[in-house]
């Protein structure tokens, strides 16, 4: 059983960097056109259109995220808005990331792979985690940061979670108490119904519980292949960028999310919503450059796919984005010393 540390801690990085996924905005744009409310109407003045939340490799910022919750506020025919938004979401949703989720064995597993992926998703508080006396306690710190969005900040990211994990469960999620810092709205009793635990409001702290003992519950669609696959892939390659860059953090998550095709500089920089200039001045502030970051991320997915897949080297090769399969082994022979059939052969004969 994978159980949370004593103290897990996510961040919320710089608030005007685009680097958190539009993962389960797409039900709240759908939440609000169910009520009359048009995409257009709900994303004014966001700098992000309703298209863009299919696309699983667009970040935008916290600012952003924020902007998108404060019109769905505003513009909404219901107080219970971003209950019900959450209360859509689909595995499918989160991309790549969800399936993985949904392939662990556990729900402890998922929430451990779930917690080391946290900053992409897109919180906007920091979050830790503990275990005491067999509860499992997750905690949102500085709510008051939030203002008058808090409320709904704080039903949309629930009520996402336990609609995503209830899905992974095929059974609904078993919370055990629910801790919020504001008095309670007008349909305060849909909490209870929603997250079926006591819920108190008003309350000095920000915290959602569970028994421990949840952490041990099986997911029936575990596929231990799929899940290794997949968290390799989110975690090796995004946690390979330099310390403390956001910047290369950023541009590895639209890279790792579009493997096989991998855009130029000036799509990268209309995706983090800058100028070419400002792109690379920043890079070279942190002595990174762009052909720097695909190298490193052409080489983890084609380690990743030499040691964990039977594909052909002509194969790998497309998937890495080369045309030319001998240019791919040269490149990864100067990343690693050795040609691609080489690293495979030794790489299999020291798992014997």
């Amino acid at each position: 059983m994978a159980l949370p540390k004593l103290t897990f801690i996510h961040r919320p990085g710089d608030r005007n960097t685009p680097q958190l996924s539009v993962f389960g905005l797409k039900a709240l744009v759908a939440e609000m056109e169910s009520q009359g409310v048009s995409s257009r109407a709900f994303l004014s003045r966001t700098g992000v259109l309703s298209e863009q939340f299919d696309d699983h490799s667009m970040l935008i910022s916290r600012d952003q995220r924020l902007a998108i919750y404060r019109n769905a506020q505003r513009l909404a025919k219901r107080s219970d808005v971003a209950l019900r938004a959450g209360a859509r979401q689909r595995i499918s949703d989160f991309g790549v990331w969800g399936y993985a989720l949904a392939s662990s064995k556990t729900l402890g597993d998922a929430m451990d792979l779930c917690f080391r992926q946290l900053r992409q998703v897109g919180p906007v508080l920091q979050i830790t985690s503990r275990v005491e006396g067999g509860t499992i306690k997750l905690r949102s710190h500085d709510p008051a940061s939030l203002g008058e969005l808090l409320p709904f900040v704080a039903e949309f990211w629930r009520s996402s979670n336990h609609a995503f994990l209830s899905h992974i469960l095929e059974a609904p999620l078993p919370s055990a108490r629910m801790l919020l810092p504001y008095p309670a709205p007008p349909h305060w009793r849909t909490y209870r119904q929603m997250f079926n635990c006591p819920v108190e409001f008003a309350a000095e702290t920000m915290e959602w519980h569970f028994p421990e003992s949840a952490w041990s519950l099986p997911l029936p669609n575990a596929n231990p292949v799929l899940v290794k696959v997949c968290q390799r892939f989110c975690e090796q390659v995004l946690s390979e960028q330099p310390p403390g860059s956001e910047l290369a953090d950023s541009i590895r998550v639209i890279l790792v999310n579009q493997p096989g095709r991998f855009p130029n500089i000036d799509e990268i920089a209309a995706d983090l919503g800058t100028s070419l200039r400002t792109l690379n001045r920043r890079l070279a502030s942190e002595g990174l450059s762009y052909q720097s970051i695909i190298d490193d991320v052409r080489r983890t997915l084609a380690v990743e796919y030499l040691e964990r897949t039977a594909l052909s080297v002509e194969e790998i090769c497309e998937r890495v984005g080369f045309s030319d399969p001998s240019n791919f082994r040269k490149a990864f022979r100067k990343w690693t010393g050795r040609p691609p059939s080489h690293f495979r052969t030794e790489t299999a004969a020291a798992r014997t």
